[in-house]
């Protein structure tokens, strides 16, 4: 059962969309609170300035979708398809990925910050830029990913993959650079002397 779309600006709490087909809808300024998509189409959805507070998004399939400006703020995202989508200004602050299909996406000026990626397949994914402070990688595969000036302070990187991923410019704490396995990354050469700093080398 879908609940009815409100105005523009009103606030939905609680409404269930679970199994909706709502393909190739465009929602702006929309607010939505504890809402259920589980399982719903959204394929070709735009959003524009929309804010999604601790909505369930297990299982929807948002392929091909297009958001500008729009949070998405401790969401679950289960076995979601989020592939080929693209993403702009916008916020994940705090939600869950798991088993989600998101390659490939485009991602711009979006913050990751607290949210929890571990044991998500990311390789080769284009992360330069971005914010992913206190984010949880564990586990996770970012093998040849490009993070060039992306914000991991306070990361969790316990058994992260970054073998030949670029993290030039970027930030890491001194955990990071010991628990991540980072054999052929390439950094610049700040990250390398606080890579050596972090395994207990005196650099002169």
């Amino acid at each position: 059962m879908c609940g009815t779309l409100r105005d523009v600006g009103e606030i939905e709490t609680g409404e269930d969309y679970r199994d909706a087909v709502l393909p190739r809808e465009q929602w702006e300024k929309r607010q939505f609170v504890g809402c259920d998509f589980a399982e719903a189409d959204l394929r070709w959805l735009r959003t524009r300035g929309c804010t999604f507070d601790d909505c369930d998004f297990t299982k929807t399939d948002l392929g091909e979708s297009w958001h500008e400006a729009s949070a998405f703020r401790s969401c679950t995202f289960d076995r979601t398809v989020l592939a080929d989508t693209t993403w702009s200004g916008r916020s994940f602050l705090g939600s869950s990925f798991v088993d989600c299909r998101m390659r490939p996406m485009m991602l711009r000026e979006t913050d990751f910050s607290l949210a929890a990626l571990g044991g998500a397949k990311l390789r080769k994914m284009n992360f330069a830029g971005l914010r992913f402070r206190e984010a949880n990688f564990t586990g996770t595969d970012l093998t040849e990913a490009d993070l060039r000036g992306a914000d991991l302070t306070g990361a969790r990187l316990s058994g992260a993959r970054l073998e030949g991923a670029d993290l030039r410019g970027a930030k890491i704490d001194a955990n990071g650079l010991v628990q991540a396995q980072l054999r052929g990354a390439h950094v610049d050469l700040d990250t390398a002397v606080a890579y050596a700093a972090a395994h207990g080398l005196v650099v002169h």
